[in-house]
């Protein structure tokens, strides 16, 4: 099972690239104790967004493999984590210059883009994310 803790350091070998702001992450709260990795994943999802505007998507499938094995083989929290921390940000239309969220959907994986529909389908209709 894929816990909490192991999280960061699948995606960092998926996408390298992330390593810089995990650092800068990772510096701004050091006196915490346990950083909050939801805001670590909101990182990430303005990165991956940054990478799309690039066009830079030659390891989204490995980056989406691993946001797959999340929602597979995680914790209850990093199901949670994976959905909320992430996928929701994606989706943010706030988050996006020159991009949208449905971009990303050809490299979800089946059970990530299950997640992602429930997403859709709660802020639209107010359906229940379980």
């Amino acid at each position: 099972m894929i816990s909490k803790d192991d999280m960061i350091p699948l995606m960092l070998e998926a996408c390298p690239s992330f390593e810089p702001k995990w650092r800068e992450f990772l510096d701004s709260w050091q006196e915490e104790s346990e950083p909050p990795i939801y805001l670590a994943l909101s990182d990430l999802a303005r990165h991956l967004i940054d990478m799309l505007a690039r066009k830079d998507t030659a390891t989204f499938p490995v980056v989406f493999a691993v946001v797959e094995r999340w929602h597979v083989e995680g914790s209850l929290y990093v199901i949670d984590a994976a959905t909320v921390g992430l996928l929701e940000d994606l989706q943010n239309t706030g988050l996006h210059k020159g991009t949208d969220p449905e971009q990303f959907r050809p490299w979800l994986l089946p059970e990530s883009a299950k997640w992602w529909d429930k997403l859709y389908a709660f802020w639209e209709h107010g359906e229940s994310l379980n």
